[in-house]
């Protein structure tokens, strides 16, 4: 099929669906129960890029940057960009050991309900088989269609198939290789490399106020309508449960294209019966018509509708990295806690390694989340925010990129979700004492009634008292743990 063919099949999909290619029809898009009921998710960044292993997954883009360490590094490590450019690290990326039924069996044990790979990252190689881009894995590198085993296992596993694409950007993403003699410049790899637009707008000292700006320069009509049709062949060959796409989507020559593709995937979704949605950034799509995300962020309060963030086990980089730095599970599990407590879901990444393998922090990590999950996941899945997040000094800082330092909790920090007559209150930094919440104080006139209350993790009844001031949980041994305690309060 041509790209033309493709945007005819578009527009009739669109003519014949009950969704139209606009926020008013769109506006009427509900969340799904499977992703509001599920709350966790793993999210995958592999790709050539893990083969240098050094900088971040930017490292297409950054290699062939004058000024950046990366440059430099690729230079006295491979050789200079025009003998030995990124297309040549294809070849390395054999996967050798890559098992989805593996990743997706560790993904499950961990407690995640839904899994999205990066189909196609900045820099232009898709991770699945597909007609409009030859440099796939599916025909180069492991010559495996990644994605698509990946949603095989999910499927054998009963876990949700997502997927992200990331292909917007790839429109200027390699064009510091414009700026000297690279292989970027070489006409045999334009379809690779390409456009690589490099104009006063996107070269390297303005691109990050370019690409922040709704209203900078756009795409050409070429360029949107070809990764229209590459963005719907995505949704057609995987019908993936979520759909997530990274920024520079919200630039204003992309919103017409974001509202056709939107009705063109919910109303597949309505031809394969499935309940699907949109992951969008900053002000890219009407708020009801998809799920807002906040990069390595969170929101400081409840949010009114539901929301996601998505963040990394890995600090410096969402792909593998060589000397990547890592948080620890007890973070991460503090910061999945208060993202469920704000009407929130957490997408959690990782990077595996060019052979397919994880690393060991990541690999550990994934164990206790998982661990921590048998006990006390009845407290974060299928639950929804009580009247109030929590209680206690500690909190967010509100915007995207604030995760990087674990958060000071104490014993005095709580966060709470609810369902079917409990309320889960979490102990975030618990002490082994006496546990005190004031939100769970005597209130005259109009009291609630506790009746009992239990540890949720072991099941163990405690005795409590409620005064004035707050209600005590009186300790046991079981109390003392270096990760947030879940007590289940049953009220009548």
């Amino acid at each position: 099929m041509t790209v033309n063919d493709y945007l005819k099949q578009i527009d009739s999909v669109i003519e014949n669906g009950r969704y139209k290619d606009n926020w008013q029809s769109l506006s009427l898009h509900k969340t799904p129960d499977w992703y509001y009921k599920g709350k966790f998710g793993i999210f995958i960044h592999w790709g050539i890029y893990s083969v240098p292993g050094f900088g971040s997954e930017w490292y297409s883009r950054a290699m062939y940057d004058k000024n950046v360490r990366e440059f430099e590094y690729h230079r006295k490590t491979y050789g200079d960009q025009k003998t030995f450019g990124y297309k040549d690290f294809i070849p390395m990326f054999t996967g050798k050991d890559f098992d989805a039924e593996r990743w997706v069996k560790t993904f499950k044990d961990a407690g995640a309900k839904f899994v999205m790979p990066v189909c196609e990252h900045h820099d232009g190689f898709a991770m699945y088989d597909t007609e409009f881009n030859r440099w796939n894995a599916a025909k180069m590198g492991p010559c495996r269609n990644v994605a698509g085993e990946i949603k095989a296992a999910c499927e054998k596993e009963g876990l949700e198939f997502c997927a992200s694409t990331h292909r917007a950007e790839h429109y200027f993403f390699m064009n510091p290789g414009r700026e000297f003699d690279s292989d970027v410049n070489d006409e045999r790899y334009a379809d690779f490399y390409g456009p690589a637009v490099y104009n006063d707008a996107y070269c390297p000292k303005n691109f990050g106020k370019s690409t922040e700006d709704t209203y900078a320069e756009g795409a050409t009509k070429e360029w949107l309508d070809d990764w229209m049709v590459r963005t719907c062949e995505l949704i057609d060959r995987y019908q993936p449960s979520s759909l997530y796409f990274d920024w520079w989507i919200h630039n204003h020559s992309f919103k017409p294209y974001l509202k056709k593709i939107a009705a063109y995937y919910y109303n597949r979704a309505d031809e394969w019966g499935k309940e699907v949605t949109i992951n969008y950034k900053h002000q890219a799509f009407a708020p009801t018509v998809a799920t807002f995300d906040v990069e390595r962020g969170a929101l400081t309060g409840i949010s009114p509708l539901p929301w996601q963030t998505d963040t990394a086990i890995g600090k410096c980089s969402w792909g593998y990295r060589k000397d990547n730095e890592y948080k620890s599970s007890r973070q991460i599990i503090c910061d999945l806690i208060d993202i469920v407590s704000k009407n929130g879901m957490l997408l959690l990444n990782i990077g595996p390694k060019p052979d397919g393998t994880f690393t060991d922090e990541e690999t550990a990590v994934l164990k206790d989340i998982g661990e921590w999950m048998k006990k006390n996941g009845e407290g974060i899945y299928d639950t929804v925010f009580w009247k109030q997040f929590g209680e206690g000094e500690v909190n967010n800082k509100e915007g995207f990129f604030q995760d990087g330092d674990e958060k000071n909790y104490t014993a005095r920090d709580f966060r709470f979700t609810y369902k079917n007559g409990f309320v889960y209150a979490f102990q975030m930094r618990p002490d082994g004492g006496d546990v005190k919440i004031k939100a769970f104080k005597k209130q005259v006139p109009h009291d609630f009634l506790v009746k009992n209350i239990s540890l949720l993790s072991t099941g163990e009844k405690v005795e409590f008292e409620r005064n004035d001031d707050e209600m005590v949980i009186k300790k046991l041994p079981s109390f003392k743990s270096d990760k947030p305690l879940c007590f289940k309060i049953e009220i009548e």
